[in-house]
């Protein structure tokens, strides 16, 4: 796109193949100014400033109101800019889901702890296992508690899971089912929200079938036991 164009009322006039429109170099700048810095503008001026109607040449308070509508949204931008890399910074730490574009240009929601916070020009960037999103990509913020009950409530399903099957249950596995009675009970309602009603039923089952094994074992060598004793009186008796 050239410079060199008509020049209307004082207003230096550019054409836009791509639209089909054509717009004042004030009227880019207001378009333009979240994207440009003072030099673009000033370049901008001059250029307004040299392609000017010498007959009709722009006012000086026209100049400065453009050059004060440049340095307010100028600001504006700087203040949005300072917002976004603040509220990243507030980021760093937790646990987030963010929304990114795939190859094929689906969308792909991406969870994971923001490891630190990065700034380029003006844009802010959330640091994840190694990758980089925008601050505006940001979908979710995910609470400690909620993770750490959502985390729990899959680690207890996926243990009970590698269970045998209840039939081939054996005391073997005590240690494994009372791990998991454990965790259980030191679960906080808030928790035990977020548990898979399968797992919790399937992982009562298990510890009432662990509780007839044990009390059968228990019996078992109880009677072992004494019958090891009936038999020694009987030996001592033999001797006397």
């Amino acid at each position: 796109m050239s410079l060199a164009a008509a020049v209307v009322n004082g207003e230096l006039v550019q054409s836009e193949q791509r639209v089909g429109q054509t717009k004042t170099i004030s009227e880019k700048t207001s378009e333009q100014a979240s994207s440009m810095d003072k030099d673009s503008f000033l370049q901008l001026l001059v250029a307004q400033m040299k392609y000017q109607d010498p007959m009709e040449p722009t006012s000086n308070t026209e100049y400065i109101s453009q050059y004060a509508q440049f340095s307010e949204l100028e600001a504006m931008t700087n203040l949005s800019s300072n917002m976004d890399l603040q509220r990243a910074t507030s980021l760093v730490g937790k646990e987030v889901i963010v929304k990114s574009t795939g190859a094929s240009g689906e969308s792909v929601f991406v969870q994971g702890k923001v490891d630190f916070v990065s700034q380029e020009g003006t844009k802010a960037y959330l640091n994840i296992s190694g990758k980089k999103y925008s601050i505006n990509d940001l979908d979710s913020v995910i609470d400690d508690n909620y993770n750490n009950a959502v985390q729990l409530a899959t680690d207890f399903a996926n243990s009970v899971n590698k269970l045998p099957n209840l039939s081939y249950l054996t005391t073997e596995f005590k240690d494994v089912v009372q791990n998991l009675t454990d965790v259980y009970n030191d679960m906080s309602s808030y928790q035990k929200g977020y548990l898979d009603s399968n797992a919790v039923n399937k992982y009562k089952q298990y510890a009432e079938r662990m509780e007839q094994l044990l009390a059968a074992a228990k019996e078992q060598e109880e009677a072992e036991d004494s019958a090891e004793e009936a038999e020694e009186e009987a030996t001592k008796a033999e001797e006397a």
